[in-house]
Protein backbone atom coordinates (compact mmCIF):
# COMPACT_ATOMS: atom_id res chain seq x y z
CA UNK A 1 0.00 0.00 0.00
CA UNK A 2 1.27 3.43 -0.86
CA UNK A 3 1.39 6.44 1.73
CA UNK A 4 1.68 9.65 0.41
CA UNK A 5 1.99 12.25 2.82
CA UNK A 6 0.23 16.30 1.80
CA UNK A 7 1.08 19.01 3.20
CA UNK A 8 -1.37 22.68 2.44
CA UNK A 9 -0.93 23.14 -0.54
CA UNK A 10 -1.08 20.33 -2.68
CA UNK A 11 2.05 19.91 -4.71
CA UNK A 12 0.27 18.33 -7.58
CA UNK A 13 3.79 16.87 -8.90
CA UNK A 14 3.27 13.66 -5.72
CA UNK A 15 0.50 12.90 -6.92
CA UNK A 16 0.15 9.76 -9.58
CA UNK A 17 -1.73 9.63 -13.10
CA UNK A 18 -3.58 7.16 -12.37
CA UNK A 19 -7.11 7.59 -11.50
CA UNK A 20 -8.61 5.97 -8.35
CA UNK A 21 -11.75 5.22 -6.79
CA UNK A 22 -11.57 7.79 -3.37
CA UNK A 23 -12.53 6.72 -0.12
CA UNK A 24 -12.86 9.83 1.98
CA UNK A 25 -12.99 9.58 6.07
CA UNK A 26 -11.10 10.27 9.12
CA UNK A 27 -12.17 6.73 9.77
CA UNK A 28 -10.69 6.57 13.50
CA UNK A 29 -11.08 2.96 14.70
CA UNK A 30 -11.95 1.75 11.15
CA UNK A 31 -15.59 -0.11 12.37
CA UNK A 32 -18.10 -1.29 10.79
CA UNK A 33 -19.16 2.03 9.05
CA UNK A 34 -15.78 2.77 7.75
CA UNK A 35 -15.93 -0.63 6.20
CA UNK A 36 -19.06 -0.28 4.72
CA UNK A 37 -17.23 3.07 2.65
CA UNK A 38 -14.09 1.61 2.04
CA UNK A 39 -15.89 -1.88 0.84
CA UNK A 40 -18.05 0.19 -1.48
CA UNK A 41 -15.79 2.23 -2.60
CA UNK A 42 -13.77 -0.95 -3.75
CA UNK A 43 -16.14 -2.73 -5.71
CA UNK A 44 -16.77 0.44 -7.94
CA UNK A 45 -12.93 0.19 -8.25
CA UNK A 46 -12.54 -2.80 -9.09
CA UNK A 47 -15.85 -2.33 -11.58
CA UNK A 48 -13.85 0.39 -13.24
CA UNK A 49 -10.11 -1.21 -12.95
CA UNK A 50 -8.73 2.04 -11.07
CA UNK A 51 -7.16 1.60 -7.67
CA UNK A 52 -8.88 1.94 -4.36
CA UNK A 53 -7.60 5.39 -2.72
CA UNK A 54 -8.63 6.34 0.71
CA UNK A 55 -8.09 10.12 1.96
CA UNK A 56 -7.74 10.44 5.57
CA UNK A 57 -6.05 13.14 8.11
CA UNK A 58 -3.17 13.20 11.03
CA UNK A 59 -5.22 14.13 13.78
CA UNK A 60 -8.82 15.18 15.08
CA UNK A 61 -9.92 17.98 12.74
CA UNK A 62 -11.28 19.58 15.62
CA UNK A 63 -7.89 20.07 17.24
CA UNK A 64 -8.48 22.98 14.19
CA UNK A 65 -11.88 24.47 15.48
CA UNK A 66 -11.42 24.66 19.69
CA UNK A 67 -9.08 24.58 22.63
CA UNK A 68 -7.62 20.74 22.97
CA UNK A 69 -9.49 18.36 25.22
CA UNK A 70 -8.03 14.90 27.05
CA UNK A 71 -10.34 13.30 24.69
CA UNK A 72 -8.74 14.71 21.79
CA UNK A 73 -5.84 13.67 22.08
CA UNK A 74 -6.74 9.84 21.83
CA UNK A 75 -7.61 7.48 19.22
CA UNK A 76 -9.07 4.44 18.28
CA UNK A 77 -6.55 3.49 16.01
CA UNK A 78 -3.63 5.71 15.81
CA UNK A 79 -1.78 6.33 12.78
CA UNK A 80 0.49 2.94 12.48
CA UNK A 81 -2.96 0.72 13.28
CA UNK A 82 -5.38 2.37 10.85
CA UNK A 83 -3.26 1.70 7.89
CA UNK A 84 -2.81 -1.45 8.93
CA UNK A 85 -6.71 -1.86 8.74
CA UNK A 86 -6.42 0.22 5.60
CA UNK A 87 -3.96 -1.95 3.86
CA UNK A 88 -5.86 -5.42 5.06
CA UNK A 89 -9.32 -4.24 4.07
CA UNK A 90 -7.29 -3.87 0.14
CA UNK A 91 -6.76 0.01 0.01
CA UNK A 92 -4.04 0.69 -2.69
CA UNK A 93 -3.06 4.42 -1.63
CA UNK A 94 -3.58 6.31 1.37
CA UNK A 95 -3.54 10.45 0.67
CA UNK A 96 -2.49 11.29 4.37
CA UNK A 97 -3.22 14.93 4.71
CA UNK A 98 -2.18 16.73 7.36
CA UNK A 99 -5.25 18.83 8.91
CA UNK A 100 -4.35 22.50 9.32
CA UNK A 101 -6.09 25.79 9.54
CA UNK A 102 -5.07 26.46 6.37
CA UNK A 103 -6.33 23.35 4.80
CA UNK A 104 -9.51 23.81 6.55
CA UNK A 105 -10.01 27.06 5.53
CA UNK A 106 -10.82 26.30 2.18
CA UNK A 107 -14.18 26.59 0.71
CA UNK A 108 -16.33 23.37 -0.85
CA UNK A 109 -15.54 24.20 -4.20
CA UNK A 110 -11.64 25.08 -3.46
CA UNK A 111 -11.66 21.83 -1.83
CA UNK A 112 -12.85 19.89 -4.92
CA UNK A 113 -10.54 21.75 -7.04
CA UNK A 114 -7.74 21.55 -5.30
CA UNK A 115 -7.67 18.18 -3.96
CA UNK A 116 -10.54 15.55 -5.35
CA UNK A 117 -9.28 16.65 -8.74
CA UNK A 118 -5.57 16.30 -8.77
CA UNK A 119 -5.53 13.17 -6.77
CA UNK A 120 -7.21 11.76 -10.51
CA UNK A 121 -10.62 10.98 -8.85
CA UNK A 122 -13.13 9.33 -11.00
CA UNK A 123 -15.83 8.25 -8.02
CA UNK A 124 -15.92 10.40 -4.89
CA UNK A 125 -17.43 8.32 -2.13
CA UNK A 126 -18.09 8.87 1.61
CA UNK A 127 -20.76 8.20 4.02
CA UNK A 128 -24.30 10.05 4.49
CA UNK A 129 -22.72 12.56 6.97
CA UNK A 130 -18.93 13.16 6.18
CA UNK A 131 -18.50 16.73 5.47
CA UNK A 132 -15.14 18.37 4.13
CA UNK A 133 -15.71 22.11 5.19
CA UNK A 134 -19.37 23.77 6.68
CA UNK A 135 -21.65 21.36 7.76
CA UNK A 136 -24.38 23.34 5.95
CA UNK A 137 -22.99 23.77 2.84
CA UNK A 138 -19.53 20.30 2.19
CA UNK A 139 -22.68 17.90 2.39
CA UNK A 140 -22.58 14.46 0.24
CA UNK A 141 -25.82 15.97 -1.28
CA UNK A 142 -23.87 18.89 -2.52
CA UNK A 143 -20.57 16.91 -3.61
CA UNK A 144 -22.19 16.53 -7.61
CA UNK A 145 -22.71 20.28 -7.84
CA UNK A 146 -18.80 21.14 -6.89
CA UNK A 147 -17.44 17.78 -9.14
CA UNK A 148 -19.06 19.61 -12.26
CA UNK A 149 -19.43 16.81 -13.89
CA UNK A 150 -15.43 15.86 -13.09
CA UNK A 151 -16.08 12.94 -10.79
CA UNK A 152 -19.38 10.63 -9.63
CA UNK A 153 -20.20 10.85 -6.02
CA UNK A 154 -21.75 8.02 -3.96
CA UNK A 155 -22.69 7.74 -0.48
CA UNK A 156 -22.81 5.33 2.19
CA UNK A 157 -26.52 5.06 3.91
CA UNK A 158 -25.67 4.62 8.15
CA UNK A 159 -24.61 1.29 9.12
CA UNK A 160 -26.80 -0.11 11.94
CA UNK A 161 -26.24 -2.52 14.66
CA UNK A 162 -26.97 -3.51 18.21
CA UNK A 163 -30.37 -0.82 18.10
CA UNK A 164 -28.35 2.40 16.81
CA UNK A 165 -25.49 3.85 14.39
CA UNK A 166 -22.55 2.68 14.21
CA UNK A 167 -19.94 5.57 14.89
CA UNK A 168 -17.17 6.53 16.55
CA UNK A 169 -18.14 8.54 19.55
CA UNK A 170 -20.61 5.54 19.83
CA UNK A 171 -17.77 3.59 19.97
CA UNK A 172 -15.51 5.61 22.67
CA UNK A 173 -19.17 6.14 24.89
CA UNK A 174 -18.95 2.72 24.96
CA UNK A 175 -15.52 2.20 25.92
CA UNK A 176 -15.37 4.88 28.45
CA UNK A 177 -18.16 2.91 30.38
CA UNK A 178 -16.35 -0.56 29.84
CA UNK A 179 -18.95 -2.73 27.51
CA UNK A 180 -16.25 -3.81 25.40
CA UNK A 181 -18.36 -6.75 23.87
CA UNK A 182 -20.52 -3.75 22.20
CA UNK A 183 -17.39 -2.23 21.23
CA UNK A 184 -16.01 -5.29 19.58
CA UNK A 185 -19.16 -5.76 17.94
CA UNK A 186 -19.13 -2.39 16.54
CA UNK A 187 -15.53 -2.68 15.13
CA UNK A 188 -16.39 -5.57 13.43
CA UNK A 189 -12.92 -6.95 14.94
CA UNK A 190 -11.99 -7.43 18.57
CA UNK A 191 -10.19 -4.11 19.85
CA UNK A 192 -6.56 -3.60 20.74
CA UNK A 193 -4.36 -1.65 22.34
CA UNK A 194 -0.78 -1.19 22.30
CA UNK A 195 1.93 -0.38 25.08
CA UNK A 196 5.16 -1.02 27.11
CA UNK A 197 5.56 -3.95 29.95
CA UNK A 198 7.10 -1.62 33.04
CA UNK A 199 7.42 -2.68 36.97
CA UNK A 200 4.70 -2.36 38.70
CA UNK A 201 4.32 -2.75 42.73
CA UNK A 202 4.78 -6.75 42.21
CA UNK A 203 1.89 -7.16 44.95
CA UNK A 204 0.42 -9.32 42.40
CA UNK A 205 2.94 -12.09 42.80
CA UNK A 206 2.80 -12.04 46.43
CA UNK A 207 -0.88 -12.94 46.02
CA UNK A 208 -0.29 -15.71 43.57
CA UNK A 209 -1.20 -13.64 40.84
CA UNK A 210 1.47 -11.77 39.20
CA UNK A 211 0.83 -9.34 36.57
CA UNK A 212 2.31 -7.41 33.64
CA UNK A 213 2.21 -3.90 34.31
CA UNK A 214 1.36 -2.83 30.66
CA UNK A 215 1.85 1.75 30.13
CA UNK A 216 -0.42 2.42 27.59
CA UNK A 217 0.47 5.76 25.37
CA UNK A 218 -1.88 8.58 25.77
CA UNK A 219 -2.78 8.73 22.41
CA UNK A 220 -5.24 5.53 22.92
CA UNK A 221 -8.31 4.71 24.16
CA UNK A 222 -8.42 2.47 27.21
CA UNK A 223 -11.62 0.06 28.58
CA UNK A 224 -13.40 1.79 31.83
CA UNK A 225 -12.20 0.75 35.16
CA UNK A 226 -12.99 -3.10 35.60
CA UNK A 227 -11.43 -6.87 34.37
CA UNK A 228 -11.68 -7.92 31.29
CA UNK A 229 -10.77 -11.15 29.45
CA UNK A 230 -8.41 -10.41 26.94
CA UNK A 231 -5.13 -11.97 24.92
CA UNK A 232 -1.72 -10.16 25.14
CA UNK A 233 0.55 -10.51 22.13
CA UNK A 234 4.49 -10.61 22.71
CA UNK A 235 6.31 -11.61 20.28
CA UNK A 236 4.38 -13.15 17.66
CA UNK A 237 2.81 -15.32 20.33
CA UNK A 238 -0.56 -14.49 21.85
CA UNK A 239 -1.19 -15.67 25.52
CA UNK A 240 -4.58 -15.96 27.07
CA UNK A 241 -5.55 -13.89 30.63
CA UNK A 242 -7.14 -11.39 32.50
CA UNK A 243 -6.77 -7.99 32.85
CA UNK A 244 -7.94 -5.23 35.08
CA UNK A 245 -8.09 -1.48 34.67
CA UNK A 246 -8.60 0.29 37.57
CA UNK A 247 -6.62 1.90 41.11
CA UNK A 248 -6.13 -1.40 42.86
CA UNK A 249 -8.93 0.41 45.47
CA UNK A 250 -8.55 -2.66 48.27
CA UNK A 251 -4.89 -1.29 48.80
CA UNK A 252 -5.44 2.67 49.11
CA UNK A 253 -7.16 5.94 47.67
CA UNK A 254 -6.93 8.14 44.95
CA UNK A 255 -4.46 5.78 43.25
CA UNK A 256 -3.43 6.44 39.71
CA UNK A 257 -5.32 4.01 37.16
CA UNK A 258 -3.40 0.81 35.96
CA UNK A 259 -3.58 -1.52 33.13
CA UNK A 260 -2.46 -4.88 34.73
CA UNK A 261 -2.64 -8.26 33.05
CA UNK A 262 -2.02 -11.55 34.64
CA UNK A 263 -1.04 -14.15 32.16
CA UNK A 264 -2.75 -18.11 32.28
CA UNK A 265 -0.05 -20.56 32.49
CA UNK A 266 2.90 -18.04 31.63
CA UNK A 267 6.09 -18.08 33.29
CA UNK A 268 9.24 -15.50 32.02
CA UNK A 269 10.22 -11.96 32.08
CA UNK A 270 8.07 -9.61 30.24
CA UNK A 271 9.64 -6.34 31.87
CA UNK A 272 10.82 -4.39 28.59
CA UNK A 273 8.63 -5.89 26.21
CA UNK A 274 6.22 -3.94 23.34
CA UNK A 275 2.57 -5.59 23.53
CA UNK A 276 -0.57 -5.34 22.16
CA UNK A 277 -3.42 -6.27 24.01
CA UNK A 278 -6.43 -7.91 22.59
CA UNK A 279 -10.17 -7.19 24.60
CA UNK A 280 -12.44 -10.20 24.74
CA UNK A 281 -15.14 -9.53 27.39
CA UNK A 282 -15.72 -7.74 30.59
CA UNK A 283 -16.33 -9.81 33.76
CA UNK A 284 -17.20 -7.06 36.02
CA UNK A 285 -16.41 -3.77 37.67
CA UNK A 286 -13.66 -3.07 40.51
CA UNK A 287 -14.75 -3.95 43.81
CA UNK A 288 -12.98 -2.30 47.32
CA UNK A 289 -12.16 -5.81 49.60
CA UNK A 290 -11.81 -5.76 53.02
CA UNK A 291 -8.15 -7.69 52.84
CA UNK A 292 -6.11 -8.77 50.81
CA UNK A 293 -8.12 -12.98 51.18
CA UNK A 294 -11.23 -11.64 49.86
CA UNK A 295 -8.93 -10.06 46.68
CA UNK A 296 -7.65 -13.28 46.09
CA UNK A 297 -10.77 -15.31 46.12
CA UNK A 298 -12.54 -13.08 43.58
CA UNK A 299 -9.12 -13.47 41.64
CA UNK A 300 -9.41 -17.08 41.63
CA UNK A 301 -13.00 -16.73 40.25
CA UNK A 302 -12.03 -14.12 37.88
CA UNK A 303 -9.44 -17.30 36.25
CA UNK A 304 -11.84 -19.59 36.23
CA UNK A 305 -14.42 -17.68 34.13
CA UNK A 306 -11.49 -16.48 32.34
CA UNK A 307 -10.62 -20.39 31.49
CA UNK A 308 -14.27 -21.18 30.66
CA UNK A 309 -14.54 -18.37 28.41
CA UNK A 310 -11.31 -19.33 26.10
CA UNK A 311 -11.98 -22.58 25.93
CA UNK A 312 -15.58 -21.76 24.72
CA UNK A 313 -13.21 -19.12 21.98
CA UNK A 314 -11.46 -22.19 20.99
CA UNK A 315 -13.79 -24.94 20.47
CA UNK A 316 -15.64 -22.10 18.08
CA UNK A 317 -12.01 -21.54 16.23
Amino acid sequence: MEVIRIHHPLDPRKIPADPVVLAMGFFDGVHLGHQAVINRAKVLAQKRGVKLAVLTYDHHPALVYRALTNDDRKYLSPEPRKLRQLERLGVDRVFWVNYTGEFAAQTPQEFVDHYLVPFHTVVAVAGFDHTYGPKDVATMARLPEYAQGRFDVETVPAETLANGKVSSSRIRAALTAGDIDLVNQLLGYTYRTTGLVVHGEARGRTIGYPTANVLVPENQWIPGIGVYTARLKVGAIWYPGMVSVGRNVTFGDNRPITVEMNLLDFHGNLYGESVAVEWHHRLRGEVKFADAAGLVAQLNQDEAETRAYFAQVARHE
